[in-house]
């Protein structure tokens, strides 16, 4: 069967699903949600998709979390430590089984949350339950593994702060926020890194306080028969303790006034802009917020009239972009763009500005706003065609609010954001007080902060 071939069934197949779902849902299968009495949440989505199954374990942990003065960057460090293994498991084994029933299996570490995830034949079911719900509740290592991952996580931050984006996005945050957490990147603050060889004690304090069932949400999709699939979640789930207390993270207070930076670049690369403004924490039923996520890509996608002004005709960018977060606190509406030449950059920032006025004071077109909102929910339902795909798109939204009745809610709002309301997100977020500008250089190019 060909890949086009391929790609057709699949989109039949969530139209398919589509159909089923209740009248006026956007998430276009139906799904079961249970919880255990020690508060894990399970979502079940039975998919014609036969043989195969996908697992995410969604910790509700990322930075944001970590509060204690000198111990950022404990959240990515257990994605790494996860995979050291049980005494029932030890590493070695864990990815031998795993190997062995041809899984695959990975992690990944946000601002928000920790998510671990495994694809896998319908029939290792059982087992996969068994390996995940083991090391959730019995993880082990000993100090001179910690160690050991303490340092490759530092090599992995050294690596990647070669970075341009890194490096900038390390400058933004910090400049940025003053008190919240979001002040420093998933990795954390580098004088944090460098000492976590030395937080043996720590690392386990913090797995026992974040790890536990009324903290983590598991979804699972796939070709599963939900009776028997959470008969098997309460077999191996029961016995975890719940105990999850939520971390006192302090508020960020209002910005008063624009701030500024810039960024000197060890190696060659060309300016960067980073543009940021303070905007609102993830709420499906704030229109501001909604009317943010399609100003977005009004103002600043391949479609947008600036786009097509600096990167097609002036030829003056290699990229423009905008991303408006998903966050359970205050995040940062971002707008990007690699200027060509450094000279530039001055004038595209201040076309950025420009465009953004405009949004404030002329509606858009009321057609092009409903040809986007039409695009963006049948992308999003497109999507979701494999296991996989349905269990990653979900694992953000599950972080931020604990459950995936979000999607509906989300779609609703959109599909009622008139031109107007784009107006107001636009004079609501947009202000020179809410600004943040980081520009980042190569050395070459001119003087800027060492890093």
């Amino acid at each position: 069967m060909t890949r086009t071939v391929i790609g057709i069934c699949l989109s039949l197949l969530v139209l398919s699903a589509a159909g089923a779902a209740e009248a006026g849902s956007t998430f276009p299968y139906k799904y079961q949600k249970e919880t255990l009495p020690n508060g894990l949440t399970v979502y079940m989505i039975p998919m014609e998709t036969p043989g195969l199954v996908s697992y995410y374990s969604v910790v509700r942990t990322g930075s944001r979390d970590e509060v204690e003065q000198g111990k950022t960057g404990f959240a990515h460090f257990f994605e790494h430590m996860m995979f050291r293994g049980t005494k029932k498991y030890p590493a070695a084994v864990y990815d031998s089984i795993v190997t062995s029933i041809g899984a695959s299996a990975n992690a990944y570490t946000t601002d928000d949350l920790t998510a671990y995830y495994l694809n896998f034949a319908k029939e290792d079911l059982e087992k996969v339950i068994d390996l995940q719900s083991d090391r959730f509740q019995n993880l082990w290592y000993e100090e001179p593994d910690f160690q050991t991952e303490a340092g490759a996580v530092y090599g992995e931050y050294r690596k990647s702060i070669t970075q341009p984006f890194l490096l900038l996005m390390e400058k933004m945050q910090n400049t940025a926020y003053d008190v919240h957490t979001y002040k420093h990147t998933t990795f954390g603050f580098e004088e944090d890194i460098k000492a976590m060889p030395q937080a043996y004690e720590y690392s386990k304090s913090f797995f026992h306080r974040f790890y536990r069932p009324d903290n983590v949400v598991i979804l699972i999709a796939g070709d599963i028969d939900t009776a028997q699939t959470m008969s098997l979640v309460k077999k191996y789930y029961s016995s975890w303790e719940k105990g999850y207390v939520p971390p006192a993270v302090k508020p960020e207070p209002p910005q008063k006034g624009e701030r500024t930076a810039e960024v000197s670049y060890p190696g060659r690369t060309l300016p960067i802009i980073d543009i940021a403004y303070k905007g609102d924490a993830f709420d499906p039923g704030n229109r501001d917020y909604v009317a943010a996520l399609l100003l977005g890509d009004l103002a600043f996608s391949e479609n947008s009239d600036l786009y097509k002004k600096l990167v097609i005709q002036e030829q003056k960018v290699q990229f423009l972009g905008a991303d408006i977060p998903m966050n359970r606190d205050l995040p940062l509406f971002q707008i990007f763009s690699m200027v060509k030449d450094v000279n530039d950059v001055a004038y595209v920032r201040d076309e950025v500005y420009r465009t953004l006025d405009e949004f404030k004071t002329k509606p858009v077109d009321e057609r092009k706003l409903n040809d986007l909102k039409k695009r963006n929910k049948y992308g999003f339902i497109m999507s979701l065609n494999t296991p996989d795909n349905v269990a990653g798109a979900l694992a953000r939204l599950v972080a931020l609010t604990g459950g995936i009745e979000v999607v509906d809610q989300l779609y609703t709002t959109m599909d009622s954001i008139t031109p107007e309301d784009v107006m107001d997100a636009a004079k609501k977020y947009f202000s020179p007080e809410r600004r943040t500008v980081v520009v980042l250089k190569s050395a070459t190019d001119g003087k800027g902060d060492q890093q």
